[in-house]
């Protein structure tokens, strides 16, 4: 989910929908947060001895370590905990170490480090997968549009010179050659873009297509049982409105009489019990994301590689070095454990801020939709790196 890095992943769910309780905002007087994990301040930590990571979690971190390597040995770390050098040893050995063998592996390359007051936050992600097709036929009318060749960055026509600095916005190139904002989500629905070939795929249920645009990236099964993988591709130039937060601000959340779950599911039933209002809703968020097909394996990750169910963690690299093993301790016991920092987003932001990734199925949404976890995060940094840091 970027907003957009490049396929959006890491946008977590609950984050995305602005529904759950996030951490609170900075107040006024409080100094900003620092750069980078560098900046403000890691030491060494122990691993408590409460802590045990399951062998069969260790294999799977070891798998997605390995495929990271190839990033963290050719790129500057953005957090300043690393050098390339530093993951020479440890990418070497994992070519060849036996995964059932994973713990020792990460005993011997590797020392916890813990960044600031290690205090983290853990949301959660998924791939959807809803019901789709190649091809419009009945039941299936809600348009999968890919990137359409109008969509460009130019400065809108009226815009002060002054104002014309860093990059221009996502609009609009007109016949006549003027520049205005793009297509939003109601004109799109409406039918702004049809009949142009633009369309990559068919959804059968709008909602279910609204959700995935928040997810960044899923599946589309067709009737004859095809899955087609679908990635982020563009973005329509318009600000994201989470409709989570516009539902919460009107008293629609809560646990009261008529209220809503603040979970994914929730606000999913409010608009099914409400089409109209519902529609109108999702409508307010006037972003619309563009996809492309995906070929391989995937999904991908801000790294370019795959990330994995129950293994892969979205970070902000500025806080998290990619590759790096992250191991979470807190009151949601499916958040536990060593995780596999391979993606980011728009909503991670900050130092020990997570968001967790768990594959596609009805059981990942589950999880996903509702994960808000609280505890303690320890970063396993190459021993080089950990060693160059106080305790």
């Amino acid at each position: 989910m970027s907003l957009a890095p490049r396929f959006l992943f890491g946008l977590s769910l609950c984050a995305a929908l602005a529904s759950c309780a996030l951490p609170p905002a900075r107040q006024p007087g409080v100094p900003a947060v620092a750069a980078n994990a560098a900046a403000l301040g890691a030491l060494r930590a122990t691993l408590p001895a409460s802590v045990r990571v399951d062998p069969e979690d260790a294999a799977a971190a070891l798998a997605s370590f390995s495929a990271s390597c190839n990033f963290a040995l050719r790129r500057e770390d953005a957090s300043g905990l690393t050098r390339t050098s530093d993951w020479e040893a440890p990418c070497a050995a994992a070519t060849t170490w036996p995964r059932e063998q994973a713990t020792a592996f990460f005993g011997r390359y590797f020392r916890p480090v813990r960044v600031g007051d290690g205090k983290a936050y853990a949301t959660g992600y998924f791939e959807p997968e809803i019901r789709g097709s190649r091809t419009r036929r009945p039941g299936y009318e809600a348009p999968v549009y890919g990137v359409p060749d109008d969509l460009v960055r130019c400065w809108r026509d009226g815009t002060p010179e002054r104002e014309k600095v860093g990059n221009p916005p996502l609009s609009r190139r007109t016949a006549t050659g003027s520049c205005v904002p793009y297509y939003d989500r109601a004109e799109i629905e409406q039918g702004a873009l049809a009949g142009r070939g633009l369309e990559i795929g068919w959804a059968a249920d709008p909602v279910e297509l609204f959700f995935l645009q928040i997810q960044g990236s899923g599946r589309l099964r067709t009737p004859e049982g095809e899955i087609i993988r679908i990635g982020y591709a563009g973005q329509n130039g318009h600000a994201y409105t989470g409709i989570g937060g516009l539902m919460r601000a009107r008293g629609l959340l809560g646990s009261g009489p008529g209220q809503y779950s603040g979970s994914m599911q929730g606000i999913m039933q409010y608009i099914r019990e409400n089409p109209q209002a519902g529609a109108a809703l999702m409508r307010e968020n006037r972003s619309w994301v563009f996809f492309r097909v995906l070929e391989g394996d995937g999904p991908l990750g801000s790294l370019g590689v795959p990330v994995r169910g129950h293994s892969s963690v979205a970070v902000d690299p500025k806080f998290v070095p990619y590759g790096a093993p992250v191991l979470l301790t807190t009151d949601r016991n499916e958040a536990n454990g060593l995780w596999v920092a391979q993606d980011t987003g728009g909503a991670i932001k900050g130092a020990n801020r997570f968001d967790t990734f768990w594959g596609a199925g009805e059981q990942a949404r589950s999880i996903a939709g509702g994960m808000s976890a609280r505890g303690e995060a320890l970063i396993l940094l190459p021993k080089a790196a950990a060693d160059r840091l106080p305790r």
